[in-house]
């Protein structure tokens, strides 16, 4: 009779398991695009890395690393802000604010004036690392910029290589501006969360 209870559970465990590991259910059959779903552990240790960089950003001149690609001329007669301008930049992320200070990645990415009244930005920026462990992983970061603030905060939305599953924030903060010459050099102080 023991062995005829050991037998029965084990079956019943070995088809809780079974009915367990399913990839898809049966109401899920429909959705032909889903390859799998599961928990997922959370076992490895989600750490936090902190970055200080310097984006060197320049819209026109010699070595212009960002470009206008769009812009609405008829607010331009109305308001006092480029509101409705798109730019594309791929500009280098140095170890500080000197030109010659050490190159660590790129800032690739669009942002677009969208402050009709003040001078605010929608910003996609990919931090793509080509230096040291980091060489090849990028942090994606999507968000509002209000520049003439000293303190901006913008969030970590993704990333890959090292960074996949990233989570977090950026803090940034105007370093210099030459409207003169199209320069600005720009603090990023990155809060990253990943595995």
């Amino acid at each position: 009779m023991a062995t005829f209870m050991c037998s029965s559970l084990f079956l019943l465990l070995l088809l809780c398991c079974a009915t367990n590991s399913t990839l898809v259910t049966s109401s899920e059959q429909s959705n032909d695009y889903l390859i799998s779903s599961h928990i997922v552990s959370h076992a490895a240790a989600e750490r936090q890395t902190h970055f200080r960089f310097y984006w060197h950003d320049k819209i026109s001149g010699r070595n212009q690393t960002a470009v206008r690609v769009a812009d609405a001329p008829e607010f331009k007669k109305s308001i006092s802000t480029n509101f409705g301008d798109v730019y594309v930049f791929d500009d280098p992320l140095r170890t500080g604010p000197d030109e010659n200070s050490k190159l660590v990645g790129k800032a690739k990415g669009i942002y677009l004036e969208d402050g009709l009244y003040k001078i605010e930005l929608l910003v996609a920026i990919n931090f793509v690392f080509t230096d040291g462990k980091y060489n090849g992983s990028t942090i994606a970061v999507l968000g509002h910029n209000e520049v003439l603030t000293t303190v901006r905060e913008m969030p970590i939305v993704g990333g890959s290589g090292l960074f996949r599953f990233a989570r977090g924030y950026v803090q940034l903060r105007t370093y210099l501006y030459d409207q003169k010459i199209g320069y600005s050099v720009v603090e990023y102080n990155v809060f990253v969360n990943h595995y």
